[in-house]
């Protein structure tokens, strides 16, 4: 059963609008988790991909706003001409906006009619991608944001790597909070000790009903565990699972309410994050203290070349819209030499950002021993100009060889995709 464009959904978990996004020629052949576990990057915060219901969950900007964000889910109904994109804690949007966030899962998702295009000459001249479904490389919904995480993959661990993305995007959702002093929270802790605690001695009845009571809260918050790992593990946009997960979740909330009348403030929220917010903007780093930023992201000397460009990006100086504008082929050596120019952008990083930016002709590993770059270009040139695609490929189905697919891995284990754990045989399965 499809849902119509712009429905609602609301039930006492919170309430979300439902949207579809046109997957126009790309509907014969796309698959979104292939679409989406194609690169490191949908590991990386604040995407987050569920490998059992096949969504992909993470924050996106509204409309011409450099902090006020949504949570978006998508999913792709089976034998559909569209996507689902189910934006939480919102009834509605405008035109604007609804247009804004899908133009955002466009770009990660690769869904121009450009990159269409691409998948398509690139799969006629590799027949391996073909048969595999690859031809996406996926990416994030902003340019700022790949060339942040270009930064952060240079000289370290993955593990490390995920580490401070996910520093900066809990960074980001303390920006949008009102700071808190030591102060702050020492008065509070007093308000909250002087309203609760009680003032006369408790007997041995009110011990009893205390003893009893918090048995019936661990009951419950044990069975609401369950419900909530239940519902997360089935998490799909289709109306008849929906329908089970929301009479499970209304059990629980029904129960939690009358036991605890004041829960209804702390309903579980099918967008939460877990303390994380959306990937910070140019304008919300730009301001910050190098050192503030070094110290809470763990960056060490990316701190630096981060906030380098944010300020580059808010003052002007980079043109962000403008150099996705030329990304044509003949635009290429250009381009190079603008990134070139920005403060840490070595050959490595360059490299990478043009990937994300659709170039696809330069193989992903440069080499300074001739007659290894000779049997390379030897290898890869004949699949011209879509060398690193194919490069790619193999990179990525040599490491499902060793981890399983990617795509089914627990966010848990992501960390654990290093070097030392390609040496075994079986990676970490």
């Amino acid at each position: 059963m499809e849902i119509p464009k712009g429905q609602n959904v609301v039930n006492s978990g919170g309430r979300s609008v439902v949207y579809e996004l046109p997957l126009g020629e790309a509907a014969a052949t796309f698959n979104l988790h292939k679409a989406v576990c194609s690169h490191g990057f949908f590991m990386t915060a604040p995407n987050h991909w569920d490998p059992l219901s096949k969504t992909l969950r993470r924050p996106l900007r509204l409309l011409d706003s450099s902090s006020s964000s949504v949570t978006v889910q998508i999913s792709q109904p089976p034998h559909s001409s569209h996507l689902l994109l189910r934006v939480f804690d919102t009834e509605s949007l405008s035109l604007g906006h609804q247009q804004s966030l899908m133009e955002q899962v466009r770009r990660m998702l690769r869904l121009s009619e450009e990159e269409e295009k691409t998948v398509r000459e690139f799969q006629e001249i590799y027949g391996e991608a073909k048969e595999s479904g690859f031809g996406r490389i996926f990416r994030s919904p902003t340019l700022f944001e790949d060339m942040v995480k270009c930064i952060l993959v240079c000289n370290c661990q993955w593990s490390r790597t995920l580490s401070m993305a996910r520093a900066l995007c809990e960074l980001q959702l303390e920006l949008q909070r009102p700071m808190v002093t030591e102060d702050d929270k020492c008065t509070s802790r007093t308000i909250m000790k002087t309203q609760f605690s009680p003032k006369t001695p408790a007997g041995k009845e009110a011990i009893k009903r205390k003893s009893k009571s918090q048995e019936k809260s661990r009951k419950v918050a044990k069975r609401c565990a369950e419900v909530k790992s239940a519902m997360e593990a089935d998490a799909t946009l289709m109306v008849e699972t929906d329908k089970e997960s929301n009479q499970k979740r209304d059990s629980c909330v029904k129960t939690l309410e009358a036991i605890f009348p004041d829960f209804v403030d702390e309903k579980p929220k099918l967008g939460d994050h877990s303390g994380i917010g959306n990937f910070p903007s140019p304008k919300e780093l730009a301001n910050l203290d190098v050192n503030f930023l070094k110290k809470r992201g763990n960056l060490g000397y990316r701190a630096n070349r981060i906030l380098d460009l944010a300020q580059s990006v808010v003052e002007g100086t980079i043109q962000l819209g403008q150099l996705e504008q030329d990304s044509s082929l003949s635009n290429y050596i250009n381009l190079n030499e603008q990134l070139g120019k920005i403060n840490g952008f070595g050959p490595f990083t360059c490299a990478n950002v043009l990937m994300c930016m659709g170039f696809y002709h330069v193989h992903g590993k440069k080499s300074t021993i001739k007659s290894i770059q000779h049997d390379i270009e030897m290898i890869y040139t004949k699949y011209a100009p879509f060398q690193f695609l194919v490069y790619w490929s193999e990179i990525w189905s040599f490491y499902e060889e060793r981890f399983g697919k990617l795509s089914e891995l627990p966010n848990s284990d992501y960390k654990l995709i290093t070097a030392a754990n390609m040496r075994g045989k079986a990676g970490i399965r």
